[in-house]
């Protein structure tokens, strides 16, 4: 398949503006899903394990389809690269999401998520497989072992604290608890600082601007939601730990 190189840009650069565009209108109100929700849920709602599923499905499935489709050879690209960015997708489509308790979704949330996730898809498994060749000694290069470093961290650190938020309810138990332990001793978004970690590790690793865009979105996404977490529990408990921050230990 031929590459693309301009909508490769232009889709990057849209990313980012959309992250741009998602810090202006989310400074006062979050998207409405989870504890963010409104005391009027919508009309339409989606269990949150199928939301989860089929939002977060494409991501995985469009790279995979690109990558067997493919008949150019690049085996950093197909097979360490792209691995990478399915081994997210993979436990959040098959791990994550039938764990999860969260409240229902409302559709268009889904829909929203469900578009972007295969968007992302796209950009970055066809720029990996069609734009872009690594020579073999990629895999050594301090950039790749540093960034895939960077992204098995962040993955650690948000699969750990997915669990800790995990146990602390039972099942169709809505009740908000403090979670304690791992870096939510430090941060109330610990979840959201793995993932964060992930994907710039990911942007290092392929040192690329679709990479960066998504990681920069990422960023400008789960940044804001961090915060209004830690101002939720702040306002809900009177003894939340005073010295812990919202995303950044000891720093914001």
């Amino acid at each position: 398949m031929h590459c693309y190189e301009n909508l490769i840009n232009y889709l990057s650069c849209g990313i980012i503006l959309a992250g741009l565009g998602h810090l202006v209108h989310h400074k006062k109100a979050q998207t409405s899903y989870g504890r963010h929700m409104g005391p009027s849920p919508p009309a339409r709602t989606v269990p949150a394990r199928l939301a989860w599923f089929l939002q977060e499905m494409p991501a995985l499935l469009i790279p995979l389809f690109l990558m067997f489709t493919s008949h150019k050879s690049s085996s950093m690209g197909k097979f360490l690269l792209i691995g990478t960015f399915c081994v997210h997708y993979f436990h959040r489509t098959f791990v994550y999401s039938p764990l999860t308790r969260g409240r229902p979704f409302p559709l268009g949330v889904m829909v929203a998520g469900g578009f972007f996730c295969s968007l992302n898809g796209f950009l970055q498994g066809h720029y990996l497989l069609h734009c872009v060749q690594f020579d073999h000694e990629w895999s050594t290069d301090y950039r790749c072992m540093t960034g895939l470093l960077l992204f098995y961290t962040g993955m650690a650190i948000n699969i750990h604290s997915d669990c800790i938020l995990r146990n602390l309810r039972k099942p169709n138990d809505v009740v908000y608890k403090i979670p304690t332990g791992g870096l939510f001793e430090y941060v109330s978004g610990a979840n959201y600082l793995g993932e964060i970690v992930e994907w710039f590790g990911y942007a290092v690793a392929t040192w690329s601007l679709p990479a960066l865009s998504f990681a920069f979105f990422s960023l400008s996404f789960t940044g804001p939601r961090a915060y209004y977490h830690h101002r939720f529990y702040q306002e809900k408990f009177k003894d939340y730990p005073k010295f812990r921050k919202a995303l950044i230990p000891f720093i914001f």
